[in-house]
């Protein structure tokens, strides 16, 4: 009967981390991307609020 403990023991854990995994990742916010008609990120707060990250430029060659 140990032997079958073990592996219960190990489904139990795995199955409640990936229970608690899966809860924290619908709890994230979502950032807002393409928001006042930039195609990037803009800072809100702090020293570089205004700068916008991850500016997404194509080129005329790409096209």
């Amino acid at each position: 009967m140990k032997r079958h403990t073990k592996l219960l023991n190990e489904f139990s854990r795995s199955k409640s981390q990936a229970e608690l995994l899966n809860k924290m990742q619908k709890a994230r916010k979502a950032v807002e991307v393409n928001a006042n008609g930039t195609s990037g990120y803009r800072i809100k707060e702090g020293s570089n609020a205004g700068k916008i990250l991850k500016h997404l430029k194509k080129s005329s060659e790409n096209i």
